[in-house]
């Protein structure tokens, strides 16, 4: 069970006594293995009082460093840390809303609300949880941001003329995920309602279903470094396609592809190359948007891997080595026909479990490849691939 901090526990955290108390703790092990010595140690360091919550916020802080920039200095509940977008994904979505006058209704500890401050006219953050409030205007501070907080229900609208930013809830007590956009704290229909008339930029989970905010003219799926990450529900003051992806790289690259874009590709045979475009593209339904940009064709209409002569920079792409129709014997033959020992396994459109598919092969050769196992027409395929990553397009 996650440890419920109090406001008490936030003003501790923030004063010089507490500072002092963190740095006292820091070189702990944090482990489950180390959890009672910590405990211990930290009772006798900070005292049983305040134990607790320094400990939890080492922790945290130990998680959030990956995720959030500056994230050693901040406070964190675990759910929020859970829910937090991710800097590099926050930063990108401030930049849609840059120069605008925005307001975070569900700003929770500020992990978005931090960066659109940096990029909006005005901005205001709000959030009807006291304690996230507390850690959120201590992580603006220490972020130097200074966006105007304040406690209020996300349902009961406190400004006027901004832009609305909104991430409801998606766990319930229990840390389990919501699925059901009517379950969100707050609901979906329920923002629609609130804020209608004003631009409303709501954070999802990747995989809602459009439909299920039928007031959203665009939906964007964002990734980063290959994970898709999350997507955002646009309502028409803020739509500039129906459908975007956007691919983001922690080195600062990004690229997006709309429904927008060109999308008449060829269905034809294997080539040199097998591309697997990355997934916010596949979730977005922007595939062959994504193949015409890139001189690609399909496989198969209804299966996202693509192929070619020559794959888009900056991708990891699969040479392909040899192929035929798929069987587990016609693939063990293969495999020892070019002495394949360490086997990656990709799948997509037939009903097969990779892992499962590897310990039964138990490939025993000196060489690595990667298997790509597909439908095409009502065919399964087999493809050995030789997995490289094709450098980006040299600039002038």
């Amino acid at each position: 069970m996650a440890y419920a901090f109090s406001l008490g526990d936030v003003a501790f955290l923030r004063s010089r006594e507490g500072g002092e108390a963190l740095k006292a703790c820091s070189a702990l092990g944090l482990t489950e293995a180390s959890r009672l010595a910590d405990v211990a140690a930290a009772r006798r360091l900070v005292g049983p009082e305040h134990a607790a919550a320094v400990l939890e916020t080492l922790l945290l802080r130990r998680k959030a460093e990956a995720k959030v920039d500056g994230g050693g200095r901040w406070l964190f509940t675990d759910e929020a840390l859970q829910q937090a977008s991710a800097s590099p994904v926050a930063a990108y979505r401030a930049e849609r809303l840059a120069g605008r006058d925005v307001h975070d209704v569900t700003c929770s500890v500020g992990a978005d609300l931090v960066a659109l401050a940096r990029t909006a006219r005005r901005c205001i953050g709000s959030d009807v949880d006291e304690v996230r409030l507390a850690m959120a205007a201590h992580n603006c501070a220490v972020s130097d941001v200074a966006p105007a907080l304040v406690r209020a229900d996300a349902l009961r609208p406190v400004s006027r003329g901004t832009v609305v930013v909104a991430d409801p809830a998606r766990r319930d007590a229990a840390g389990r995920r919501r699925w059901r956009p009517e379950d969100f704290v707050p609901a979906l229909d329920d923002l629609a309602a609130a804020y209608a008339g004003q631009p409303l930029m709501v954070k999802c989970a990747p995989g809602l279903d459009p439909r299920a905010a039928p007031w959203a003219r665009e939906i964007e799926v964002i990734s980063l470094d290959g994970r898709v990450r999350e997507a955002s529900l646009l309502s028409e003051e803020l739509a500039t396609a129906a459908r975007r992806a956007t691919v983001l790289r922690s080195d600062g690259s990004a690229w997006s592809i709309t429904d927008a874009d060109p999308d008449d590709v060829p269905v034809g045979e294997a080539g040199e190359w097998l591309v697997d475009p990355d997934g916010a593209v596949v979730r977005a339904g922007l595939v062959r948007h994504y193949a015409a940009r890139y001189g690609l064709r399909q496989l198969d209409p209804r299966i996202a891997y693509l192929t070619g002569d020559t794959p888009p920079p900056g991708v990891r792409a699969f040479r392909v080595l040899d192929s035929g129709r798929y069987s587990e014997k016609a693939l063990r033959a293969l495999l020892r026909r070019h002495d394949v020992g360490r086997l990656e396994i990709l799948v997509r459109g037939v009903d097969v479990d990779p892992d499962a598919l590897r310990r039964r092969l138990k490939p025993r050769g000196t060489t690595e490849a990667s298997v790509v196992i597909t439908r095409i027409g009502r065919t399964a395929v087999a493809f050995l691939c030789r997995a490289e990553r094709i450098p980006e397009t040299p600039t002038g």
